[in-house]
């Protein structure tokens, strides 16, 4: 006996529409996707940032501790102007610290090192894809993403976005770098007796002194040197990928540069050019935050009474101690950065 038509057309129905009830909707699973991936990608960014953060700092630190003495003009060579040397703060550091003196500060750098350059590296992303619809509205290259992940933004763009980015880390940071800074910015005695040792007792020792509020000095030109600083690095390499873009349309990748190696060279060229130009704003925040410490007499009312006093009585080169090893490990260690975070 055949059915009518009409009751199988409903029987089919009936079973489709049964069948709906157990399949589930594909907009929510897609939103929920998503989200997780998008939660896991930013704590990937984060973990990969503060890592390659961490193995540049520590590469770099005998350089950094050199340049941070020749700022702070706290070392004082066995010989008469050996405090502006290099070989001369290097023979300081080891005569009274030992080998491992060059690494001074390093334990704490680190432990700062790894939640800045987390924040930088996570939050750069989030402004450059908060940024990507406003900067590439006259194109079509809304989706498009570079080599270092985010969106793909122009070299004023990628500026903004790197200095925002530079500015969050170091509100959320900044106590860890005053203590650094005292601690790698003085040199010990002749008797290897050491002012400040660690970050807990440094920070102990300057509250018990000075107050909880003197571990914001030095915050104001950490603020206004942020924004450039991370800015120039991030636009750089931004401005670079878009001068020499990767040609996935070519069948010959034979002599195309990896990604790392790529973001190494434009990473490098990046933090020589941040070095360069936002020397004098650290040097003057390595001197407030030096202030009222144990062993220094100079006294500033606020950071242009520190520029201006500092260029009247030693001449506007003061500002420049220390460049010349600042960009001889700048280049390493922004490269290492970037590298080791691709």
């Amino acid at each position: 006996m055949t059915l009518p038509l009409t009751a199988t057309t409903n029987n089919a129905a009936a079973e489709v529409a049964q069948t709906k009830k157990h399949i589930p909707n594909a907009t929510t699973t897609a939103t929920t996707t998503t989200s997780t991936n998008t939660s896991k990608d930013v704590t990937r960014r984060m973990i990969c940032g503060g890592l390659a953060g961490m193995i540049a700092k520590t590469a770099t630190n005998p350089l950094e501790r050199i340049k941070m003495l020749s700022q702070t003009g706290e070392a004082v060579g066995s010989k008469k102007g050996a405090k502006s040397s290099i070989l001369g703060l290097y023979k300081s550091i080891v005569e009274r610290e030992g080998i491992l003196g060059l690494w001074g500060g390093n334990g704490v750098n680190l432990l700062r090192v790894f939640p800045a350059k987390a924040v930088v590296f996570s939050s750069n992303d989030f402004y450059r894809k908060f940024l990507s619809p406003f900067a590439n509205k006259e194109n079509n290259s809304n989706n498009a993403t570079s080599a270092a992940g985010g969106a793909k933004l122009s070299g004023p763009w990628s500026f903004l976005a790197g200095g925002m980015a530079g500015m969050t880390a170091t509100v959320v940071t900044y106590p860890l770098d005053f203590a650094r800074g005292r601690i790698a910015g003085k040199l010990a005695n002749e008797q290897g007796k050491k002012v400040y040792g660690g970050i807990f007792k440094t920070i102990a020792v300057t509250v018990k002194d000075e107050g909880m509020l003197a571990l914001y000095k030095g915050v104001t030109p950490t603020m206004l040197g942020a924004m450039p600083y991370v800015g120039i690095q991030f636009g750089t390499v931004g401005l670079l990928e878009n001068m020499f873009p990767i040609d996935n349309n070519s069948n010959d990748n034979s002599s195309a540069l990896s990604p790392a190696t790529r973001k190494m060279m434009f990473g490098g060229t990046g933090g020589v050019m941040a070095g360069l130009i936002t020397y004098p704003n650290d040097t003057i925040r390595r001197l407030l935050q030096l202030q009222g410490s144990r062993g220094t007499t100079h006294e500033y009312k606020g950071y242009f009474d520190c520029l201006f006093s500092t260029i009247k009585t030693q001449g506007i080169r003061r500002l420049y101690a220390g460049l010349t090893i600042n960009l001889i490990r700048m280049a390493p260690n922004t490269a290492v950065q970037f590298g080791s975070y691709e």
